[in-house]
Parts: structure tokens; C-alpha cells; sequence
């Protein structure tokens, strides 16, 4: 089912807010496409990779998951698309994303992306799903690898916008810096590579060059 599709389709017929479905849905899909680009110099959710814009390859992604799918960003530039959530805390980074995201979901397991990682595949998120879903104390499930955690590539329950929104009133943005604070299941790079997926899977384009280099 293709983005341009959708497009059409919403037009006529999803409204302004997040889509709520009749009954709860197992696990929403969030796209945080809120971010300024500034590194990229233009959107990032128009920047054609492959033949298709990033917005549109994470929402086809995304509708493979799960039917429940909900943008997290500007109404007025992603209403065409899909249902839209807009941030309580502006201008606060991709924490306030998840933080929005979590606040409008009635699913307690949330997938949470960035709008800039096209290499996530379908096989790559249904493994971090069953992950998640098999430790259900687990607040987060986020994977450890390039160096670092990927908490926009990862698994919250509904329960992490309480710790989300006491960060984001105390001004601390980081979003890693508050898995030590909610039972977090850490899936090591070895894990992954095991399972067969490359760490490269995370690998996001931030800039022109990195776009270049990917093409």
C-alpha cells in the first residue's frame, strides 16, 4: 500500500487527531518527523531516498507493523498523510516527540521512529516488537549498537511519558540518559548480528553528504 495512496485517501477522510482506533490496537507506530533539519538545510521528511520521500518509505514501514499509525509533528505540513499528533512541549527535541506519541496512544507497546532512518526493515522491527513484547516489566526496548543506544528506533510502554514529561519540565532533553530510570531491556549489537540484522540498520541521514554517501 503506498504512501501517495494514503495521501489521497486522508485528504478526504482521516481527521486532525490521531487516529483512535474502536478498540486498542497491540502496538501503535509513531513517526517523529518534528525536527528543524537544520544539518540537512531542507525538510528531511520530503528528501527523496530511492524514489520515495523518507516520510513516505517510514509510513509504508510503519503500516506493515501495525494499522494504528500517527505522525508526530506540525499538523499543517503532515495532515495529507496520516493522522497527525502535535508536541505539548515545543521546540524540546525528539523527547517531547515520544512524549507526545505516548500521551496519544491507547496501545500499551509503542513503536517509536525517527523520520530519518530508512534502513529499519520490516523483519528488523517485528524482531524488536516480540523482544519487547516477551519482557513485558520492560519499559523500554532499545538496542545498543554504533556506539551508543538508538531510542529512536525502539519499543516504550505508555507508562515512559510520566518519566518523559518530569524530564522535559526540568529542561533535560536527553532522552538514553532516563533508561536508568525504568526498567530498560538493552539488546546488545551482538544480539542483533546474531539474529541477522546489521547495526547499520540505524543508520540515519542527517545531511547531504550523508544522503550522497547512501545513494
Amino acid at each position: 500500500m503506498s504512501c501517495l495512496w494514503w495521501e489521497c485517501r486522508s485528504r478526504g477522510r482521516l481527521g486532525a487527531r490521531c487516529m483512535i482506533p474502536s478498540m486498542e490496537s497491540e502496538v501503535s507506530v509513531f513517526i517523529l518527523a518534528g525536527g528543524k533539519s537544520t544539518r540537512m538545510g531542507r525538510d528531511k521528511a520530503f528528501v527523496e531516498f530511492q524514489g520515495q520521500t523518507l516520510l513516505c518509505r517510514m509510513l509504508d514501514v510503519a503500516r506493515q507493523v501495525s494499522p494504528n499509525v500517527c505522525i508526530v509533528g506540525d499538523r499543517g505540513k503532515f495532515a495529507a498523510f496520516a493522522s497527525v499528533i502535535e508536541d505539548a512541549f515545543p521546540n524540546c527535541g525528539p523527547l517531547a516527540g515520544i512524549h507526545a506519541a505516548l500521551r496519544g496512544s491507547r496501545s500499551d507497546l509503542n513503536l517509536i521512529l525517527a523520520v530519518d532512518v530508512p534502513f529499519v526493515s520490516l523483519a528488523f522491527l517485528q524482531y524488536l516488537i516480540a523482544r519487547a513484547k516477551k519482557l513485558p516489566d520492560a519499559t523500554v526496548t532499545a538496542a545498543r549498537a554504533l556506539g551508543g543506544f538508538q531510542p529512536l528506533s525502539a519499543v516504550y510502554r505508555r507508562d515512559f511519558a510520566e518519566v518523559a514529561e518530569k524530564s522535559l519540565r526540568q529542561q533535560r532533553y536527553k532522552i538514553d540518559a532516563l533508561f536508568d530510570s525504568v526498567h530498560t531491556q538493552i539488546i546488545a549489537e551482538e544480539e542483533l548480528e546474531a539474529a541477522g540484522f546489521s547495526p547499520q540498520v540505524f543508520r540515519n541521514l542527517n545531511s547531504p553528504q550523508d544522503l550522497t554517501a547512501a545513494t
